[in-house]
């Protein structure tokens, strides 16, 4: 990944998650330059989502934080299948805490939740944690 590249990387956090943090930190230690958006202030556009939700082979389920509480209160889990993509993508650009973090998107990158393993694959290629365990 050139300079440029990794330049245009976004990455929406929220302060208080430690898995948000460890991701920030997995990116500083690879020298990877960011922007980092707090995700509840700005959350994600129509648009990043959209690239997010085709990355994700069109699996919903893997954009939204299940485990938080506005999900709950809003009964996401039984009505998400009934939602169109439009209507799921409003949602979540309506309301950050619904988003499940952390959300990162560059140039050939689109990744939510934090995996070293699976960051690694997607940056530097399969074989750069051999060895190692995440």
């Amino acid at each position: 990944m050139g300079q440029n590249e990794a330049s245009e990387l976004k990455i929406y956090t929220y302060a208080n998650c430690d898995t948000c943090r460890r991701a920030v930190k997995w990116l500083r230690a690879h020298e990877l330059a960011f922007a980092e958006h707090a995700i509840r202030a700005t959350p994600p556009t129509r648009s990043e989502l959209l690239v997010m939700l085709t990355a994700q082979q069109g699996e919903r389920r893997r954009l939204f934080n299940t485990s938080g509480s506005d999900y709950r209160e809003l009964k996401l889990g039984e009505k998400l299948t009934g939602l169109t993509d439009g209507a799921a993508l409003a949602l979540l650009a309506g309301n950050g805490n619904l988003v499940k973090r952390p959300f990162l998107l560059g140039p050939g990158v689109a990744l939510v939740g934090f995996d070293e393993a699976r960051w690694a694959a997607a940056f530097f290629g399969k074989g750069c944690l051999a060895g190692r365990t995440a």
